[in-house]
């Protein structure tokens, strides 16, 4: 499998497992994202998300983090990344976690 092609599988990936878990735990939180849309967006606790999704085995984190703040408009930058046959791990600065459950920012 390619790199793009395990990017966009990974994509849907997360995309139904968020989808899943929001319906599960009545979890206040949107996501979008897909075809035409490479990234998915999320509203968590109303503070909006820009969640940059890799799925590797040898994640160059400050490389994906850059991209994420580079892509995130008006959203808290998110990382989220898992190697094969691991968990989902989400990565973001502690400011911005403590941001979240405050509800502050």
């Amino acid at each position: 499998m390619n790199g793009k092609c395990k990017g966009d599988a990974g994509e849907r990936e997360l995309l139904e497992g968020l989808s899943s878990e929001r319906h599960q735990q009545g979890l206040l939180a949107n996501f979008k994202g897909g075809r035409g849309n490479p990234d998915i967006s999320a509203t968590v606790a109303g503070h909006p998300l820009h969640i940059e999704v890799k799925r590797t085995e040898r994640l160059r984190l400050s490389e994906a983090m850059r991209q994420a703040k580079r892509d995130a408009v008006n959203a808290i930058p998110v990382v989220v990344h898992r190697a094969n046959r691991q968990p989902w791990v989400i990565s973001l600065e502690l400011s911005e976690f403590l941001a979240i459950f405050a509800g502050n920012k």
